[in-house]
């Protein structure tokens, strides 16, 4: 039952019948002095007036056809939904604004909201999100309409986000170009001779349409653009002139819309591949690691395929569902201490996968030591050389790499499988197969031990983050689920202990690290979801909720089914260790702040009430949940609400980590 539910209920009749009753002692002294003042006080005129003749004929006539539009012909804007119709983009997460009002107005009465649906939000932030997640899930793109400089600053870090986990977002930004005609004041500072700018150096690409023809052109190719991998978001300015003014002969007749036809994504080098299937197949003890590998379900079989065929170790950095966590194949990062050739597939980060980094060096600065034996063999396959830019630095510290091949891992997953087939000797037969035994006993000992360390604390209050990240699965372990998000730093959890085997188990964290991706990617990708009828939960950390929570308003209004469970640690951890240990570097004492660390860092005093927050937006909620016992129930009872079509959440504190 929600908290709205707990609350005493008196109707009308009762209420005032209870003020009757008690008002009753002391009504004969004050009702003739209250009558006389009613008859001395002046006449009030009536809160309505009753309706005229002339208002009751009005309203019972049947309304006259809207006249011709004084647009004179079809609108620009109408033009460019046709074009976005025929790439069946399904929704536009964005938030309302002038710079694109034409566009809105054809969205919602030419398009009839259809093909893209109108889905509003509080923030741009959340549009960008929601359609980085949505794409997560579906594999396919949505768009997002930004007004003018301040719309597109407010997106800047869900753009970022998108970008380091290339992920394809098409944004159009409304822009007034022409400073002649565009009105004065606050539209003149919400507009810039080039907008784009402010997010080039994190987009694919980025145009200006100045016709409607380079619109359709330039829109078709934004998109194509986007999806290819490396995918990533691209970015339209959408001149407001351009969306008002109408269709004209001749240049309306002339006008046509690129079909798409997606391009094949980059394979690697012939030559290149089987070079690294003759060192994987004469590896002694081959280490297969990756991130965002498998960017559509069949890349999880790919990989599959390719390990066992090799009986490697695969460690999954987790930037997406690359391998099932039940496999026995599955391991951790330790595991290429001992290999002499490590496969990185579209790692974000091949240095730290075989370096490792203290940060508790002299002065504060870090000690690196190498992973990997000298003699270790390093090949790479990755799309992300492709798209490198100077500026951002998303892509790490440089390594030496053996074998390197600018291309998209999964598309060229099927040459490699085949050359490893033909490159394998006979004599090496038994040497795998024995290293397969080695990894499946290896396999359940870790299994072991991760169940024991979850089981530390599990009674204690505030909840442990095993315990939340248990309880949750146990709930939902019958249906077809989907982890939509889970940036809570609950220790891994999830990825150590659910059995996720597909591709919609876990859509990986937000790239760039921006707090506030979690609740905005969440019912992105709940959205996406709720059309393929799947079950949505996501593990949603306090501080990230509170970048924008206005999302919780989105998902209510589009009645998008999400449980969303809080790990409410009540503060920002990452940053309390951080000054704590700059404290004990410098042999100082933090001051602290309750029981949460240094100034600065908690959530706490007041506590913020989350399930009084999401109720306030139309969700269902229960909390504050401290007992674990409590926890088992109250899911159970937010999973019936998830069911029946609406978002829920359960505000549960937790330990830090």
């Amino acid at each position: 039952m929600s908290n709205k539910d707990q609350q005493p209920k008196s109707g009308r009749r009762q209420f005032i019948g209870g003020v009757i009753a008690a008002g009753a002692a002391g009504a004969a002294s004050t009702v003739a002095p209250q009558v006389a003042q009613a008859a001395n006080a002046p006449a009030r005129a009536p809160s309505a007036l009753p309706p005229s003749p002339r208002t009751v004929a009005f309203e019972t006539q049947v309304p006259a056809p809207l006249a011709a539009s004084r647009v004179g012909g079809k609108p620009g804007s109408d033009f460019m939904i046709d074009v976005m119709k025929t790439l069946d983009i399904k929704y536009a997460p964005s938030n309302c604004a002038s710079s694109f009002r034409a566009l809105h107005e054809s969205m919602i009465n030419y398009g009839n909201n259809k093909m893209p649906e109108y889905i509003s939000c509080m923030h741009e932030e959340s549009g960008v999100a929601m359609g980085q997640g949505y794409f997560k899930i579906a594999g396919k793109p949505l768009i997002t309409m930004c007004h003018g400089t301040v719309g597109l600053q407010h997106a800047a870090m869900a753009v970022y986000n998108a970008w380091c986990d290339r992920t394809p977002v098409i944004i159009i930004g409304g822009n007034d170009l022409d400073a002649a005609s565009r009105p004065p004041g606050v539209p003149t500072y919400h507009s810039a001779q080039d907008i784009n700018a402010l997010v080039r150096d994190f987009t694919k690409w980025d145009d200006t349409p100045t016709t409607l023809q380079h619109f359709s052109q330039s829109f078709v190719r934004a998109y194509k653009i986007a999806m290819t991998p490396p995918y990533g978001p691209v970015a339209i300015s959408l001149d407001a002139g351009l969306q008002q003014e109408p269709m004209r002969a001749p240049h309306s007749e002339a006008l046509y819309i690129p079909k798409y036809i997606p391009t094949t994504p980059p394979q690697g080098d012939s030559g290149a591949v089987k070079e690294a299937a003759r060192l994987l197949a004469n590896a002694d003890n081959p280490v297969i690691a990756v991130d965002r590998c498998a960017r559509t379900p069949a890349g999880i079989g790919l990989l599959v395929q390719l390990a066992e065929l090799l009986q490697a170790r695969v460690v999954d950095q987790g930037g997406r569902m690359n391998f099932p966590k039940t496999h026995y194949l599955s391991s951790a990062l330790p595991v290429v201490a001992n290999a002499d050739v490590v496969l990185g597939l579209e790692l974000s980060d091949f240095w730290a996968v075989v370096n490792s980094f203290t940060d508790n060096g002299v002065h504060g600065i870090g000690v690196n030591n190498p992973r990997v034996k000298d003699s270790a063999k390093l090949i790479s396959i990755n799309s992300g050389e492709l798209n490198t830019k100077a500026n951002y630095q998303d892509f790490q510290r440089f390594q030496v790499v053996d074998v390197q091949m600018a291309a998209d891992a999964e598309a060229t997953l099927p040459a490699l499988i085949e050359a490893v087939k033909a490159a394998l000797p006979a004599s090496r037969k038994d040497a795998i197969a024995k290293r397969g035994e080695a990894a499946r006993k290896a396999y359940a000992e870790a299994k072991i031990r991760t169940r024991e360390a979850a089981a530390l604390a599990w009674n204690t209050s505030p909840i442990s983050t095993a315990r939340l990240c248990m309880e949750t699965f146990a709930a939902i372990k019958g249906m077809d689920w989907s982890l939509v998000a889970s940036e809570g730093n609950v220790s891994n959890w999830p990825a150590r202990l659910w059995p996720m085997e597909k591709h919609y188990h876990w859509l990986g964290r937000s790239g760039g690290y921006g707090v506030g991706y979690g609740a905005p990617a969440s019912v992105g990708a709940a959205l996406a979801n709720r059309d393929l009828g799947r079950f949505s939960v996501s593990i949603q950390s306090d501080g990230d909720l509170m970048y924008a929570p206005g999302v919780l308003w989105t998902a209510a209004k589009h009645k998008i089914p999400l449980l969303a469970v809080m790990h409410n640690n009540r503060g920002y951890h990452q940053e309390v260790m951080h000054i704590q240990r700059l404290s004990n570097f410098r042999n100082r004492l933090p001051t602290m702040d309750g029981d949460m660390g240094p100034v600065g860092t908690s959530i706490e005093r007041p506590d913020i009430e989350y399930h009084k927050l999401a109720e306030s937006m139309g969700w269902w909620a229960k909390g504050p949940i401290k007992d674990p016992a409590q926890l088992g129930p109250a899911l159970k009872e937010a999973i019936a609400v998830v069911k029946s079509g609406q978002p829920a959440l359960l505000n549960v504190w937790t330990q830090p980590r």
